[in-house]
């Protein structure tokens, strides 16, 4: 852990935002990838495909899809996670929790936990009452999952691939608001 204290700010990234904010979410994601995490891209994703990922994030927080967080600290963001407000009919009471991601230089100072936190309150400000998320089998995002209420609902082996090419199951949660 680093030995300096960091102060996280939570914040809400509206759309230009988001634009601005590409480099260093790509970073980010870049940053996961190469420490392993099943995040939807290999070990021979380059900057553009992450920087593409972010702009079509940034895209969908233009029409207003997706709410997209971004935890900075002295440094910049150092982390950031999404909110995906779903909207089919027979589902306005629910949202997907994704790309939780944090780099790994600030780890283990709780910037997943204040995403997660920040994220679960936008969804009930935006009336959703049911969460849910997937994660790879093995993550150590499991344990802050299960920690801040989530319920496992099942492991599919095989769901995806690490981003060695190594097969990797993903676990399924959910979270009821109500």
């Amino acid at each position: 852990m680093n030995a300096r204290a960091f102060t996280v700010a939570i914040e809400t990234l509206d759309a230009k935002a988001a634009e601005a904010a590409i480099p260093a979410l790509a970073e980010i994601l870049c940053d996961s990838v190469a420490n392993g995490a099943s995040v939807g891209f290999m070990n021979w994703n380059t900057a553009a495909d992450y920087e593409r990922f972010w702009r079509d994030v940034a895209a969908g927080v233009a029409g207003g899809q997706v709410i997209l967080l971004a935890a900075r600290n002295e440094d910049g963001i150092v982390g950031t996670a999404q909110l995906h407000l779903i909207g089919k009919p027979n589902q306005p009471h629910r949202a997907e929790i994704a790309k939780v991601l944090v780099h790994s230089r600030a780890r283990r100072q709780g910037i997943g936990e204040a995403l997660m936190q920040r994220a679960e309150a936008i969804a009930r400000e935006k009336g959703r009452d049911l969460l849910v998320l997937d994660t790879d089998e093995y993550s150590a995002a499991r344990r802050l999952y299960n920690r801040l209420g989530w319920t496992e609902a099942g492991t599919i082996p095989r769901y995806a691939l690490m981003p060695d090419g190594a097969d990797c199951g993903s676990t399924f949660f959910y979270k009821s608001l109500a």
